[in-house]
């Protein structure tokens, strides 16, 4: 990675201009969810209405960031499944298969997934938000969506070190850390943003699901990569671990909340703008 070892490009991660070929070593990213209503707005301005032209749309992030990724460097996302009821039936959009499917159709190796339990909200009867009395009765009601995806993929063979590699040694995390992150079901509470007109970045990653992640997944010095930044979460996260970091946001306004977030530590970040013409991708 060129320039300052941290950078927020505002601008469409669609097309990283801005990072070069095989210079990330770990993507963590929490992406707008299809067919989630908070995120309707998002896809809608991109012309991406149905659940496959927003798993479309995303693809073309997902291209970019096999791109810059380096031999053996890894993607973490951090998906949930959407339900909604169209046409009068209750549907549910597997947001995490269809992810899986487009990562393995670009060559990635899929590793075994985390699954992030959060805390159960009201269970769905009829497509509604709880249970009514009937509720009580089967067979109509529906399970409950409690459990988000950690989806891992590596591109191609296991990263390569020299031996006694110093900053892989100085990386290492505890026995009890890795007994904890390497079980397949975490129990980490959520985190719910209040940032007033920014509604769609409600709930969801708290700085301990990046924190794992990058510690899992990179050495010190490594380039970490967000494409779809939001409040800056991960940004925060890899200043804090002694990781580089590049990250991808396009709405403007949120370069004051990320600056808020990361603090003392904000006047290292260099914040860039994508140059006119660069979000006209074609859909």
């Amino acid at each position: 990675m060129t320039g300052s070892d941290y950078r927020v490009v505002i601008g469409d991660s669609r097309r990283m201009d801005e990072v070069q070929d095989g210079s990330v070593h770990l993507t963590v990213t929490s992406p707008p969810y299809p067919m989630v209503a908070i995120w309707d707005e998002f896809f809608s301005e991109a012309s991406a209405s149905t659940y496959d032209a927003m798993h479309e749309y995303l693809n073309q992030t997902w291209k970019e960031v096999e791109r810059v990724l380096a031999p053996g460097g890894i993607a973490c996302i951090n998906i949930g499944d959407a339900t909604r009821t169209r046409d009068g039936l209750f549907h549910l959009y597997p947001n995490h298969s269809r992810i899986i499917e487009n990562f393995e159709k670009l060559g990635f190796v899929t590793l075994p997934y985390v699954l992030w339990k959060k805390p159960t909200t009201k269970p769905h009867y009829k497509g509604k938000g709880a249970f009514l009395g009937s509720g009580f009765l089967p067979p109509n009601a529906y399970v409950t969506l409690d459990m988000e995806y950690i989806l891992i993929f590596r591109k191609g063979a296991p990263r390569a070190f020299q031996p006694k590699d110093p900053q892989r040694y100085k990386s290492r995390f505890t026995k009890k850390e890795r007994d904890e992150w390497f079980s397949q079901v975490w129990d980490v509470q959520g985190v719910r943003q209040s940032v007033d007109g920014l509604e769609r970045r409600v709930a969801a990653f708290p700085e301990e699901i990046p924190r794992r992640l990058i510690s899992m997944f990179s050495i010190l010095g490594d380039v970490i990569l967000d494409p779809f930044l939001g409040s800056g979460t991960t940004l925060k996260v890899a200043m804090m671990l002694g990781r580089k970091c590049v990250g991808y946001e396009k709405q403007k306004q949120m370069i004051e909340i990320i600056r808020q977030k990361t603090g003392a530590s904000r006047a290292r970040i260099e914040f860039q703008e994508q140059p006119s013409g660069v979000n006209a991708i074609a859909a």
